[in-house]
C-alpha cells in the first residue's frame, strides 16, 4: 500500500480556514464597527437635526410669548380705556341731573326751613339746616319722600334752641338721589 503523508496538506488546509477565518473575523469585526459609527453617526444627525427643531421652536414660543405679552398689555390699556369712557359716558349723562337735582331742591324745601350745607357723594345726599319748627322739617322731609328726585328722607338729629327770643330747630338729615329712568329703558 503506498504511504501518502497528508498532514502537510491538512496542516496546509487548516492554515487556510485559519486564515479564511481570521480573514472573516476580522471583516465581521470592521463591518460591525463600520455599521456602528454609522449608526452613530446617523442618530446623533437625527439628534442634532431634532435639537436645532427644538431651538427653532423654542425661538418660536418665545417670540409668541412677547407677543401675547404685548396683546395682555393692550387689553388691560383697552379696560383701562373702556373704563375711563364708562365713566366719561356716566359723567355726560348724569350732567343734566345736576340742574334737576338744585332745581328740586328749592322745590321740596318749604317756607320756614333754610339749608346751612348740602353736600352729595354718589347718590347720598347730607343736608343740614334750620327751620323755624320741627313741624317745618317734617314738611321738609315729607317734600323729599314725594320728590321724583330724591327718596328716602332720614332725619339723623334735631336740636332745638333759641335764637334772637324766637325758637329754632337746627336739623341735619340724610337722603338719596333716585336715579332717574332714561327713555329707552321707560317704555
Amino acid at each position: 500500500m503506498a504511504r501518502i503523508n497528508l498532514l502537510p496538506w491538512r496542516e496546509e488546509l487548516n492554515k487556510q480556514k485559519q486564515r479564511e477565518f481570521a480573514f472573516l473575523s476580522g471583516g465581521s469585526v470592521l463591518i460591525a464597527g463600520l455599521i456602528v459609527l454609522f449608526s452613530h453617526l446617523h442618530i446623533s444627525g437625527m439628534i442634532d437635526n431634532q435639537n436645532e427643531r427644538n431651538d427653532f421652536l423654542q425661538s418660536e414660543i418665545d417670540l409668541l410669548n412677547k407677543r401675547i405679552g404685548r396683546i395682555k398689555e393692550l387689553e388691560r390699556m383697552k379696560g383701562d380705556l373702556l373704563a375711563r369712557m364708562n365713566v366719561i359716558q356716566e359723567l355726560q349723562s348724569s350732567r343734566p341731573e345736576s340742574v334737576h337735582l338744585m332745581d328740586e331742591l328749592v322745590r321740596t324745601l318749604p317756607d320756614g326751613v333754610y339749608l346751612k350745607s348740602f353736600t352729595q357723594k354718589g347718590r347720598n345726599l347730607n343736608m343740614k339746616g334750620v327751620a323755624q319748627s320741627n313741624a317745618r322739617v317734617s314738611d321738609y322731609m315729607r317734600g323729599i319722600e314725594s320728590s321724583e328726585w330724591f327718596g328716602g328722607p332720614r332725619l339723623d338729629q334735631i336740636k332745638s334752641s333759641t335764637s334772637k327770643r324766637r325758637r329754632i330747630a337746627n336739623f341735619s338729615l340724610r337722603g338719596k338721589q333716585k336715579a332717574k329712568k332714561k327713555p329707552d329703558e321707560a317704555g
